[in-house]
């Protein structure tokens, strides 16, 4: 049985943060939609300085552009061979990850924990939460690429997989998604680097 993780607990600020990359995700806020700040501090009930640190940070994240004297808006949806690009982007940096575990394997306490995550990723299913199934994706590969490589490489990857939220059209039914993630721990917890090379390849398209 999966060990309970603690509760996070999150500041304002990232309460925010994660409640806008939500509407993002979820198409709430579309690409190309400007964000008033007043409007943000009025809907969150704060002053607009936390709320200009907010949309800085999700600039940072790739969620967001902006421009001198226009603002901040949600940033656009990339032309194909962009995408195409960034995929392959993305890619790289995960294998890269990948083959990091060759010397250094997950422990038992990471495969509890990204078991739990999955097993979060099929409730999310089951209730068709669609916005959470992809932040849980995404907490899913952000474990796999921290236990790789730390901050640092989190912070190269991460806006790549944010911005590809943007225009994200591939739709899987509940079972290939959750059975493709399961694919690429089962690997991992063999020590069958090249099946979960393979495994990863698949799963980012």
């Amino acid at each position: 049985m999966a060990a309970a993780k603690p509760t996070k607990i999150l500041s304002v600020k990232d309460q925010i943060a994660d409640q806008l990359r939500s509407d993002i995700i979820a198409g709430d806020l579309a690409p190309n939609t400007k964000l008033n700040e007043q409007e943000l501090a009025k809907r969150f009930g704060l002053s607009r300085g936390p709320i200009r640190d907010v949309i800085l940070q999700l600039t940072k994240e790739g969620l967001l552009i902006s421009k001198n004297n226009c603002g901040a808006s949600v940033n656009s949806v990339l032309e194909p061979k962009l995408q195409k690009l960034m995929i392959n982007l993305r890619r790289n940096i995960e294998v890269y990850a990948i083959e990091n575990f060759k010397n250094n394997p997950l422990t038992e306490d990471d495969v509890i924990q990204l078991e739990t995550i999955l097993d979060e990723l099929q409730g999310a299913f089951d209730k068709e939460d669609f916005t959470e199934v992809t932040k849980i994706d995404i907490s899913f590969h952000n474990y796999l690429i921290y236990k790789a490589g730390g901050e640092d490489l989190v912070n190269i990857w991460y806006p790549y997989v944010m911005r590809m939220r943007l225009n994200y059209k591939r739709i899987t039914t509940s079972s290939e998604c959750v059975e493709e993630h399961r694919g690429i721990l089962q690997a991992l917890r063999e020590g069958d680097i090249t099946r979960a090379v393979k495994a990863i390849k698949e799963n980012i398209k």
